[in-house]
């Protein structure tokens, strides 16, 4: 018993070790946890400013790279009205382009007065509109060539700085190849901060004329038109699309070069610059300490969530060992205590027998009364040792389920008054009488049945004051149910004891029960009830006495 008590606490200190162990890992785990989602929340913070980037300049790429490019559609035929609806339909659909300089151009090997001629080719403007996102104003003719009107250098600047490149392209320009990607856009385009400026592409066939034009050969007298447009940008009015606002408290437009006066540590910043016509420019990204860490709860709830699981299913595990260990050593305890007492109540009887065999052996003449006497204690304690393993015997069987009643009619007045009476004859001092009503025959195992009665009878007397040795049975009839009450004025259960007493080697701890028992009996009565279909309870105060209540069908077999 020590050695079990000594392995029980080992195992015991050994469980405390283990949640000492998983609850240092449980704190650790979430402090990581927190530690690993808040750094992955500030990398975010730093790169997912690129897909910010590429959604709010998705508008501008598109503008960009196919509506600027749908002026050689025209082949250069755009005039004031073409010229309009076109550049209504841009200003309308890219807020950030909010004026358009169209030159209306031709190219020829005729003299010009106002142009730009290099050798033999000659590039002028035949009319310049402009065209803003102001919708009471229509388009403004600010040049007409033939008209007398000056061509101001701010209009023409665009133009020129087009036509050099032009001209430039076609001096070294191998007509029989396919423009590249690269000729295109180093010629036809011409980006700078703010504006973008593009030029009608010619074919082959036309840069091969425009070279014979710059080289004088040849007597075409053609004129070719072609048309120049600049894209006036404002980058402030780029749409902003922040689809992280997770991420992201503000996200604005800034000048390329501005830098926050603000000291606040706890607000983060970070900026990517734009490019192109938009270079003088930057989204600038912001966000509070406290707005990220709202994402970084949001992130890392699952995570505790899922480490605090595994914790509490370690935890299970270690409840469920310490609980096993707990029902273990009770167990070895009831039986432990089962085995002193079975030794106890068989030495007992035994010894009796023995005392009394060896007194007839050594005597060397018995009287009559001797005999009497001596054969009625053998008998007794003979009895004894057979009802104790019988009740052992039935037990096993009707908890192995091979236990069959042997059901018969019995008489409950009858029945009632012999268990009465024998108590009577064997204990004067108890005071036990019955009551019946409504009730006359019972179809049960009456062997069982008397078991039960035992049961509780001895235990209403063992467990009573001496000077109040006292039980009432009562029995009646409830719908189809016959009921048996027990009621006396012992010294009464305590409701932790009434949850066990039912259970098998469970024993009351009292000065009443010092000699003990093997904690079978009331076991025993459960078990034979449960077995007709019946059910017991118990109702008890503490000094005040118990009543334990039987109930059970007229006929076990409904």
């Amino acid at each position: 018993m020590k050695r079990l008590k000594f392995v029980i606490h080992k195992n015991l200190l050994l469980i405390i070790a283990f949640l000492v162990l998983i609850t240092a890992f449980y704190i650790i785990a979430l402090i990581l946890g927190y530690s690993f989602t808040r750094n992955y929340v500030d990398n975010n913070f730093n790169t997912k400013k690129i897909e910010v980037f590429d959604q709010s300049l998705s508008a501008y790429n598109d503008f960009f790279q196919n509506r600027i490019s749908e002026v050689s559609y025209y082949q250069g035929y755009l005039d004031s009205l073409s010229g309009k609806k076109y550049a209504d339909s841009i200003i309308e659909n890219y807020p950030i382009v909010k004026r358009i300089l169209f030159s209306d151009t031709q190219i020829s090997n005729h003299p010009i007065s106002y142009g730009f001629a290099v050798h033999g080719l000659f590039i002028s403007p035949k009319a310049i509109y402009q065209f803003t996102d102001k919708p009471d104003q229509d388009s403004i003719l600010l040049y007409k060539a033939n008209t007398g009107s000056a061509l101001s250098l701010n209009n023409i600047g665009e133009f020129n700085n087009m036509a050099v490149r032009f001209a430039s392209f076609i001096e070294t320009a191998d007509s029989s190849k396919i423009l590249n990607i690269s000729d295109i856009f180093n010629t036809f385009y011409w980006v700078n901060s703010g504006k973008i400026s593009y030029m009608t592409i010619p074919r082959r066939d036309e840069i091969k004329v425009f070279k014979n034009f710059m080289e004088k050969e040849g007597a075409d007298s053609s004129v070719y038109e072609f048309d120049i447009l600049t894209f006036f940008l404002d980058p402030t009015f780029l749409e902003v699309r922040n689809v992280h606002p997770e991420l992201y408290e503000s996200v604005s437009i800034k000048p390329l070069f501005f830098e926050s006066f603000e000291s606040d540590p706890s607000v983060i910043t970070t900026q990517m610059p734009l490019s192109g016509a938009l270079s003088d420019y930057k989204l600038y990204f912001q966000s509070s300490r406290l707005y990220l860490n709202r994402e970084v709860n949001n992130i890392f709830l699952p995570i505790a969530s899922i480490i605090s699981i595994v914790y509490l299913f370690l935890l299970l595990i270690a409840y469920l060992i310490y609980r096993n260990l707990k029902i273990n050593f009770r167990m070895f305890k009831l039986q432990y205590d089962f085995v002193n007492n079975l030794s106890h109540e068989f030495k007992t009887p035994v010894s009796v027998i023995k005392i009394a065999g060896s007194n007839i052996r050594s005597a060397t003449k018995l009287s009559d009364v001797e005999r009497n006497y001596y054969g009625k204690i053998l008998d007794e304690e003979a009895d004894k040792l057979n009802n104790l393993l019988n009740t052992l015997l039935s037990f096993t069987q009707i908890e192995n389920k091979v236990f069959k009643l042997k059901k018969q009619p019995i008489d409950v007045e009858d029945f009632c008054q012999n268990m009465v009476n024998t108590y009577r004859v064997k204990n004067p001092d108890f005071d036990i009488q019955y009551n019946i009503s409504g009730v006359s025959t019972l179809n049960t195992d009456i062997t069982l049945l008397t078991s039960v009665f035992h049961n509780i009878i001895d235990n209403a007397y063992k467990y009573s004051f001496p000077e109040n040795k006292y039980l009432r049975i009562s029995v009646y009839k409830q719908r189809r149910q016959i009921i048996f009450k027990f009621e006396d004025k012992g010294i009464g259960i305590s409701k932790e004891d009434q949850i066990n007493i039912f259970k098998k080697f469970y024993r009351i701890q009292s000065q009443f029960n010092q000699q003990g028992s093997i904690g079978l009996g009331l076991a025993f009565c459960k078990e034979v009830i449960n077995l007709m279909n019946g059910d017991i309870s118990v109702e008890s105060k503490k000094g005040k006495g118990s009543s334990f209540k039987i109930t059970l069908p007229l006929d076990i077999n409904e």
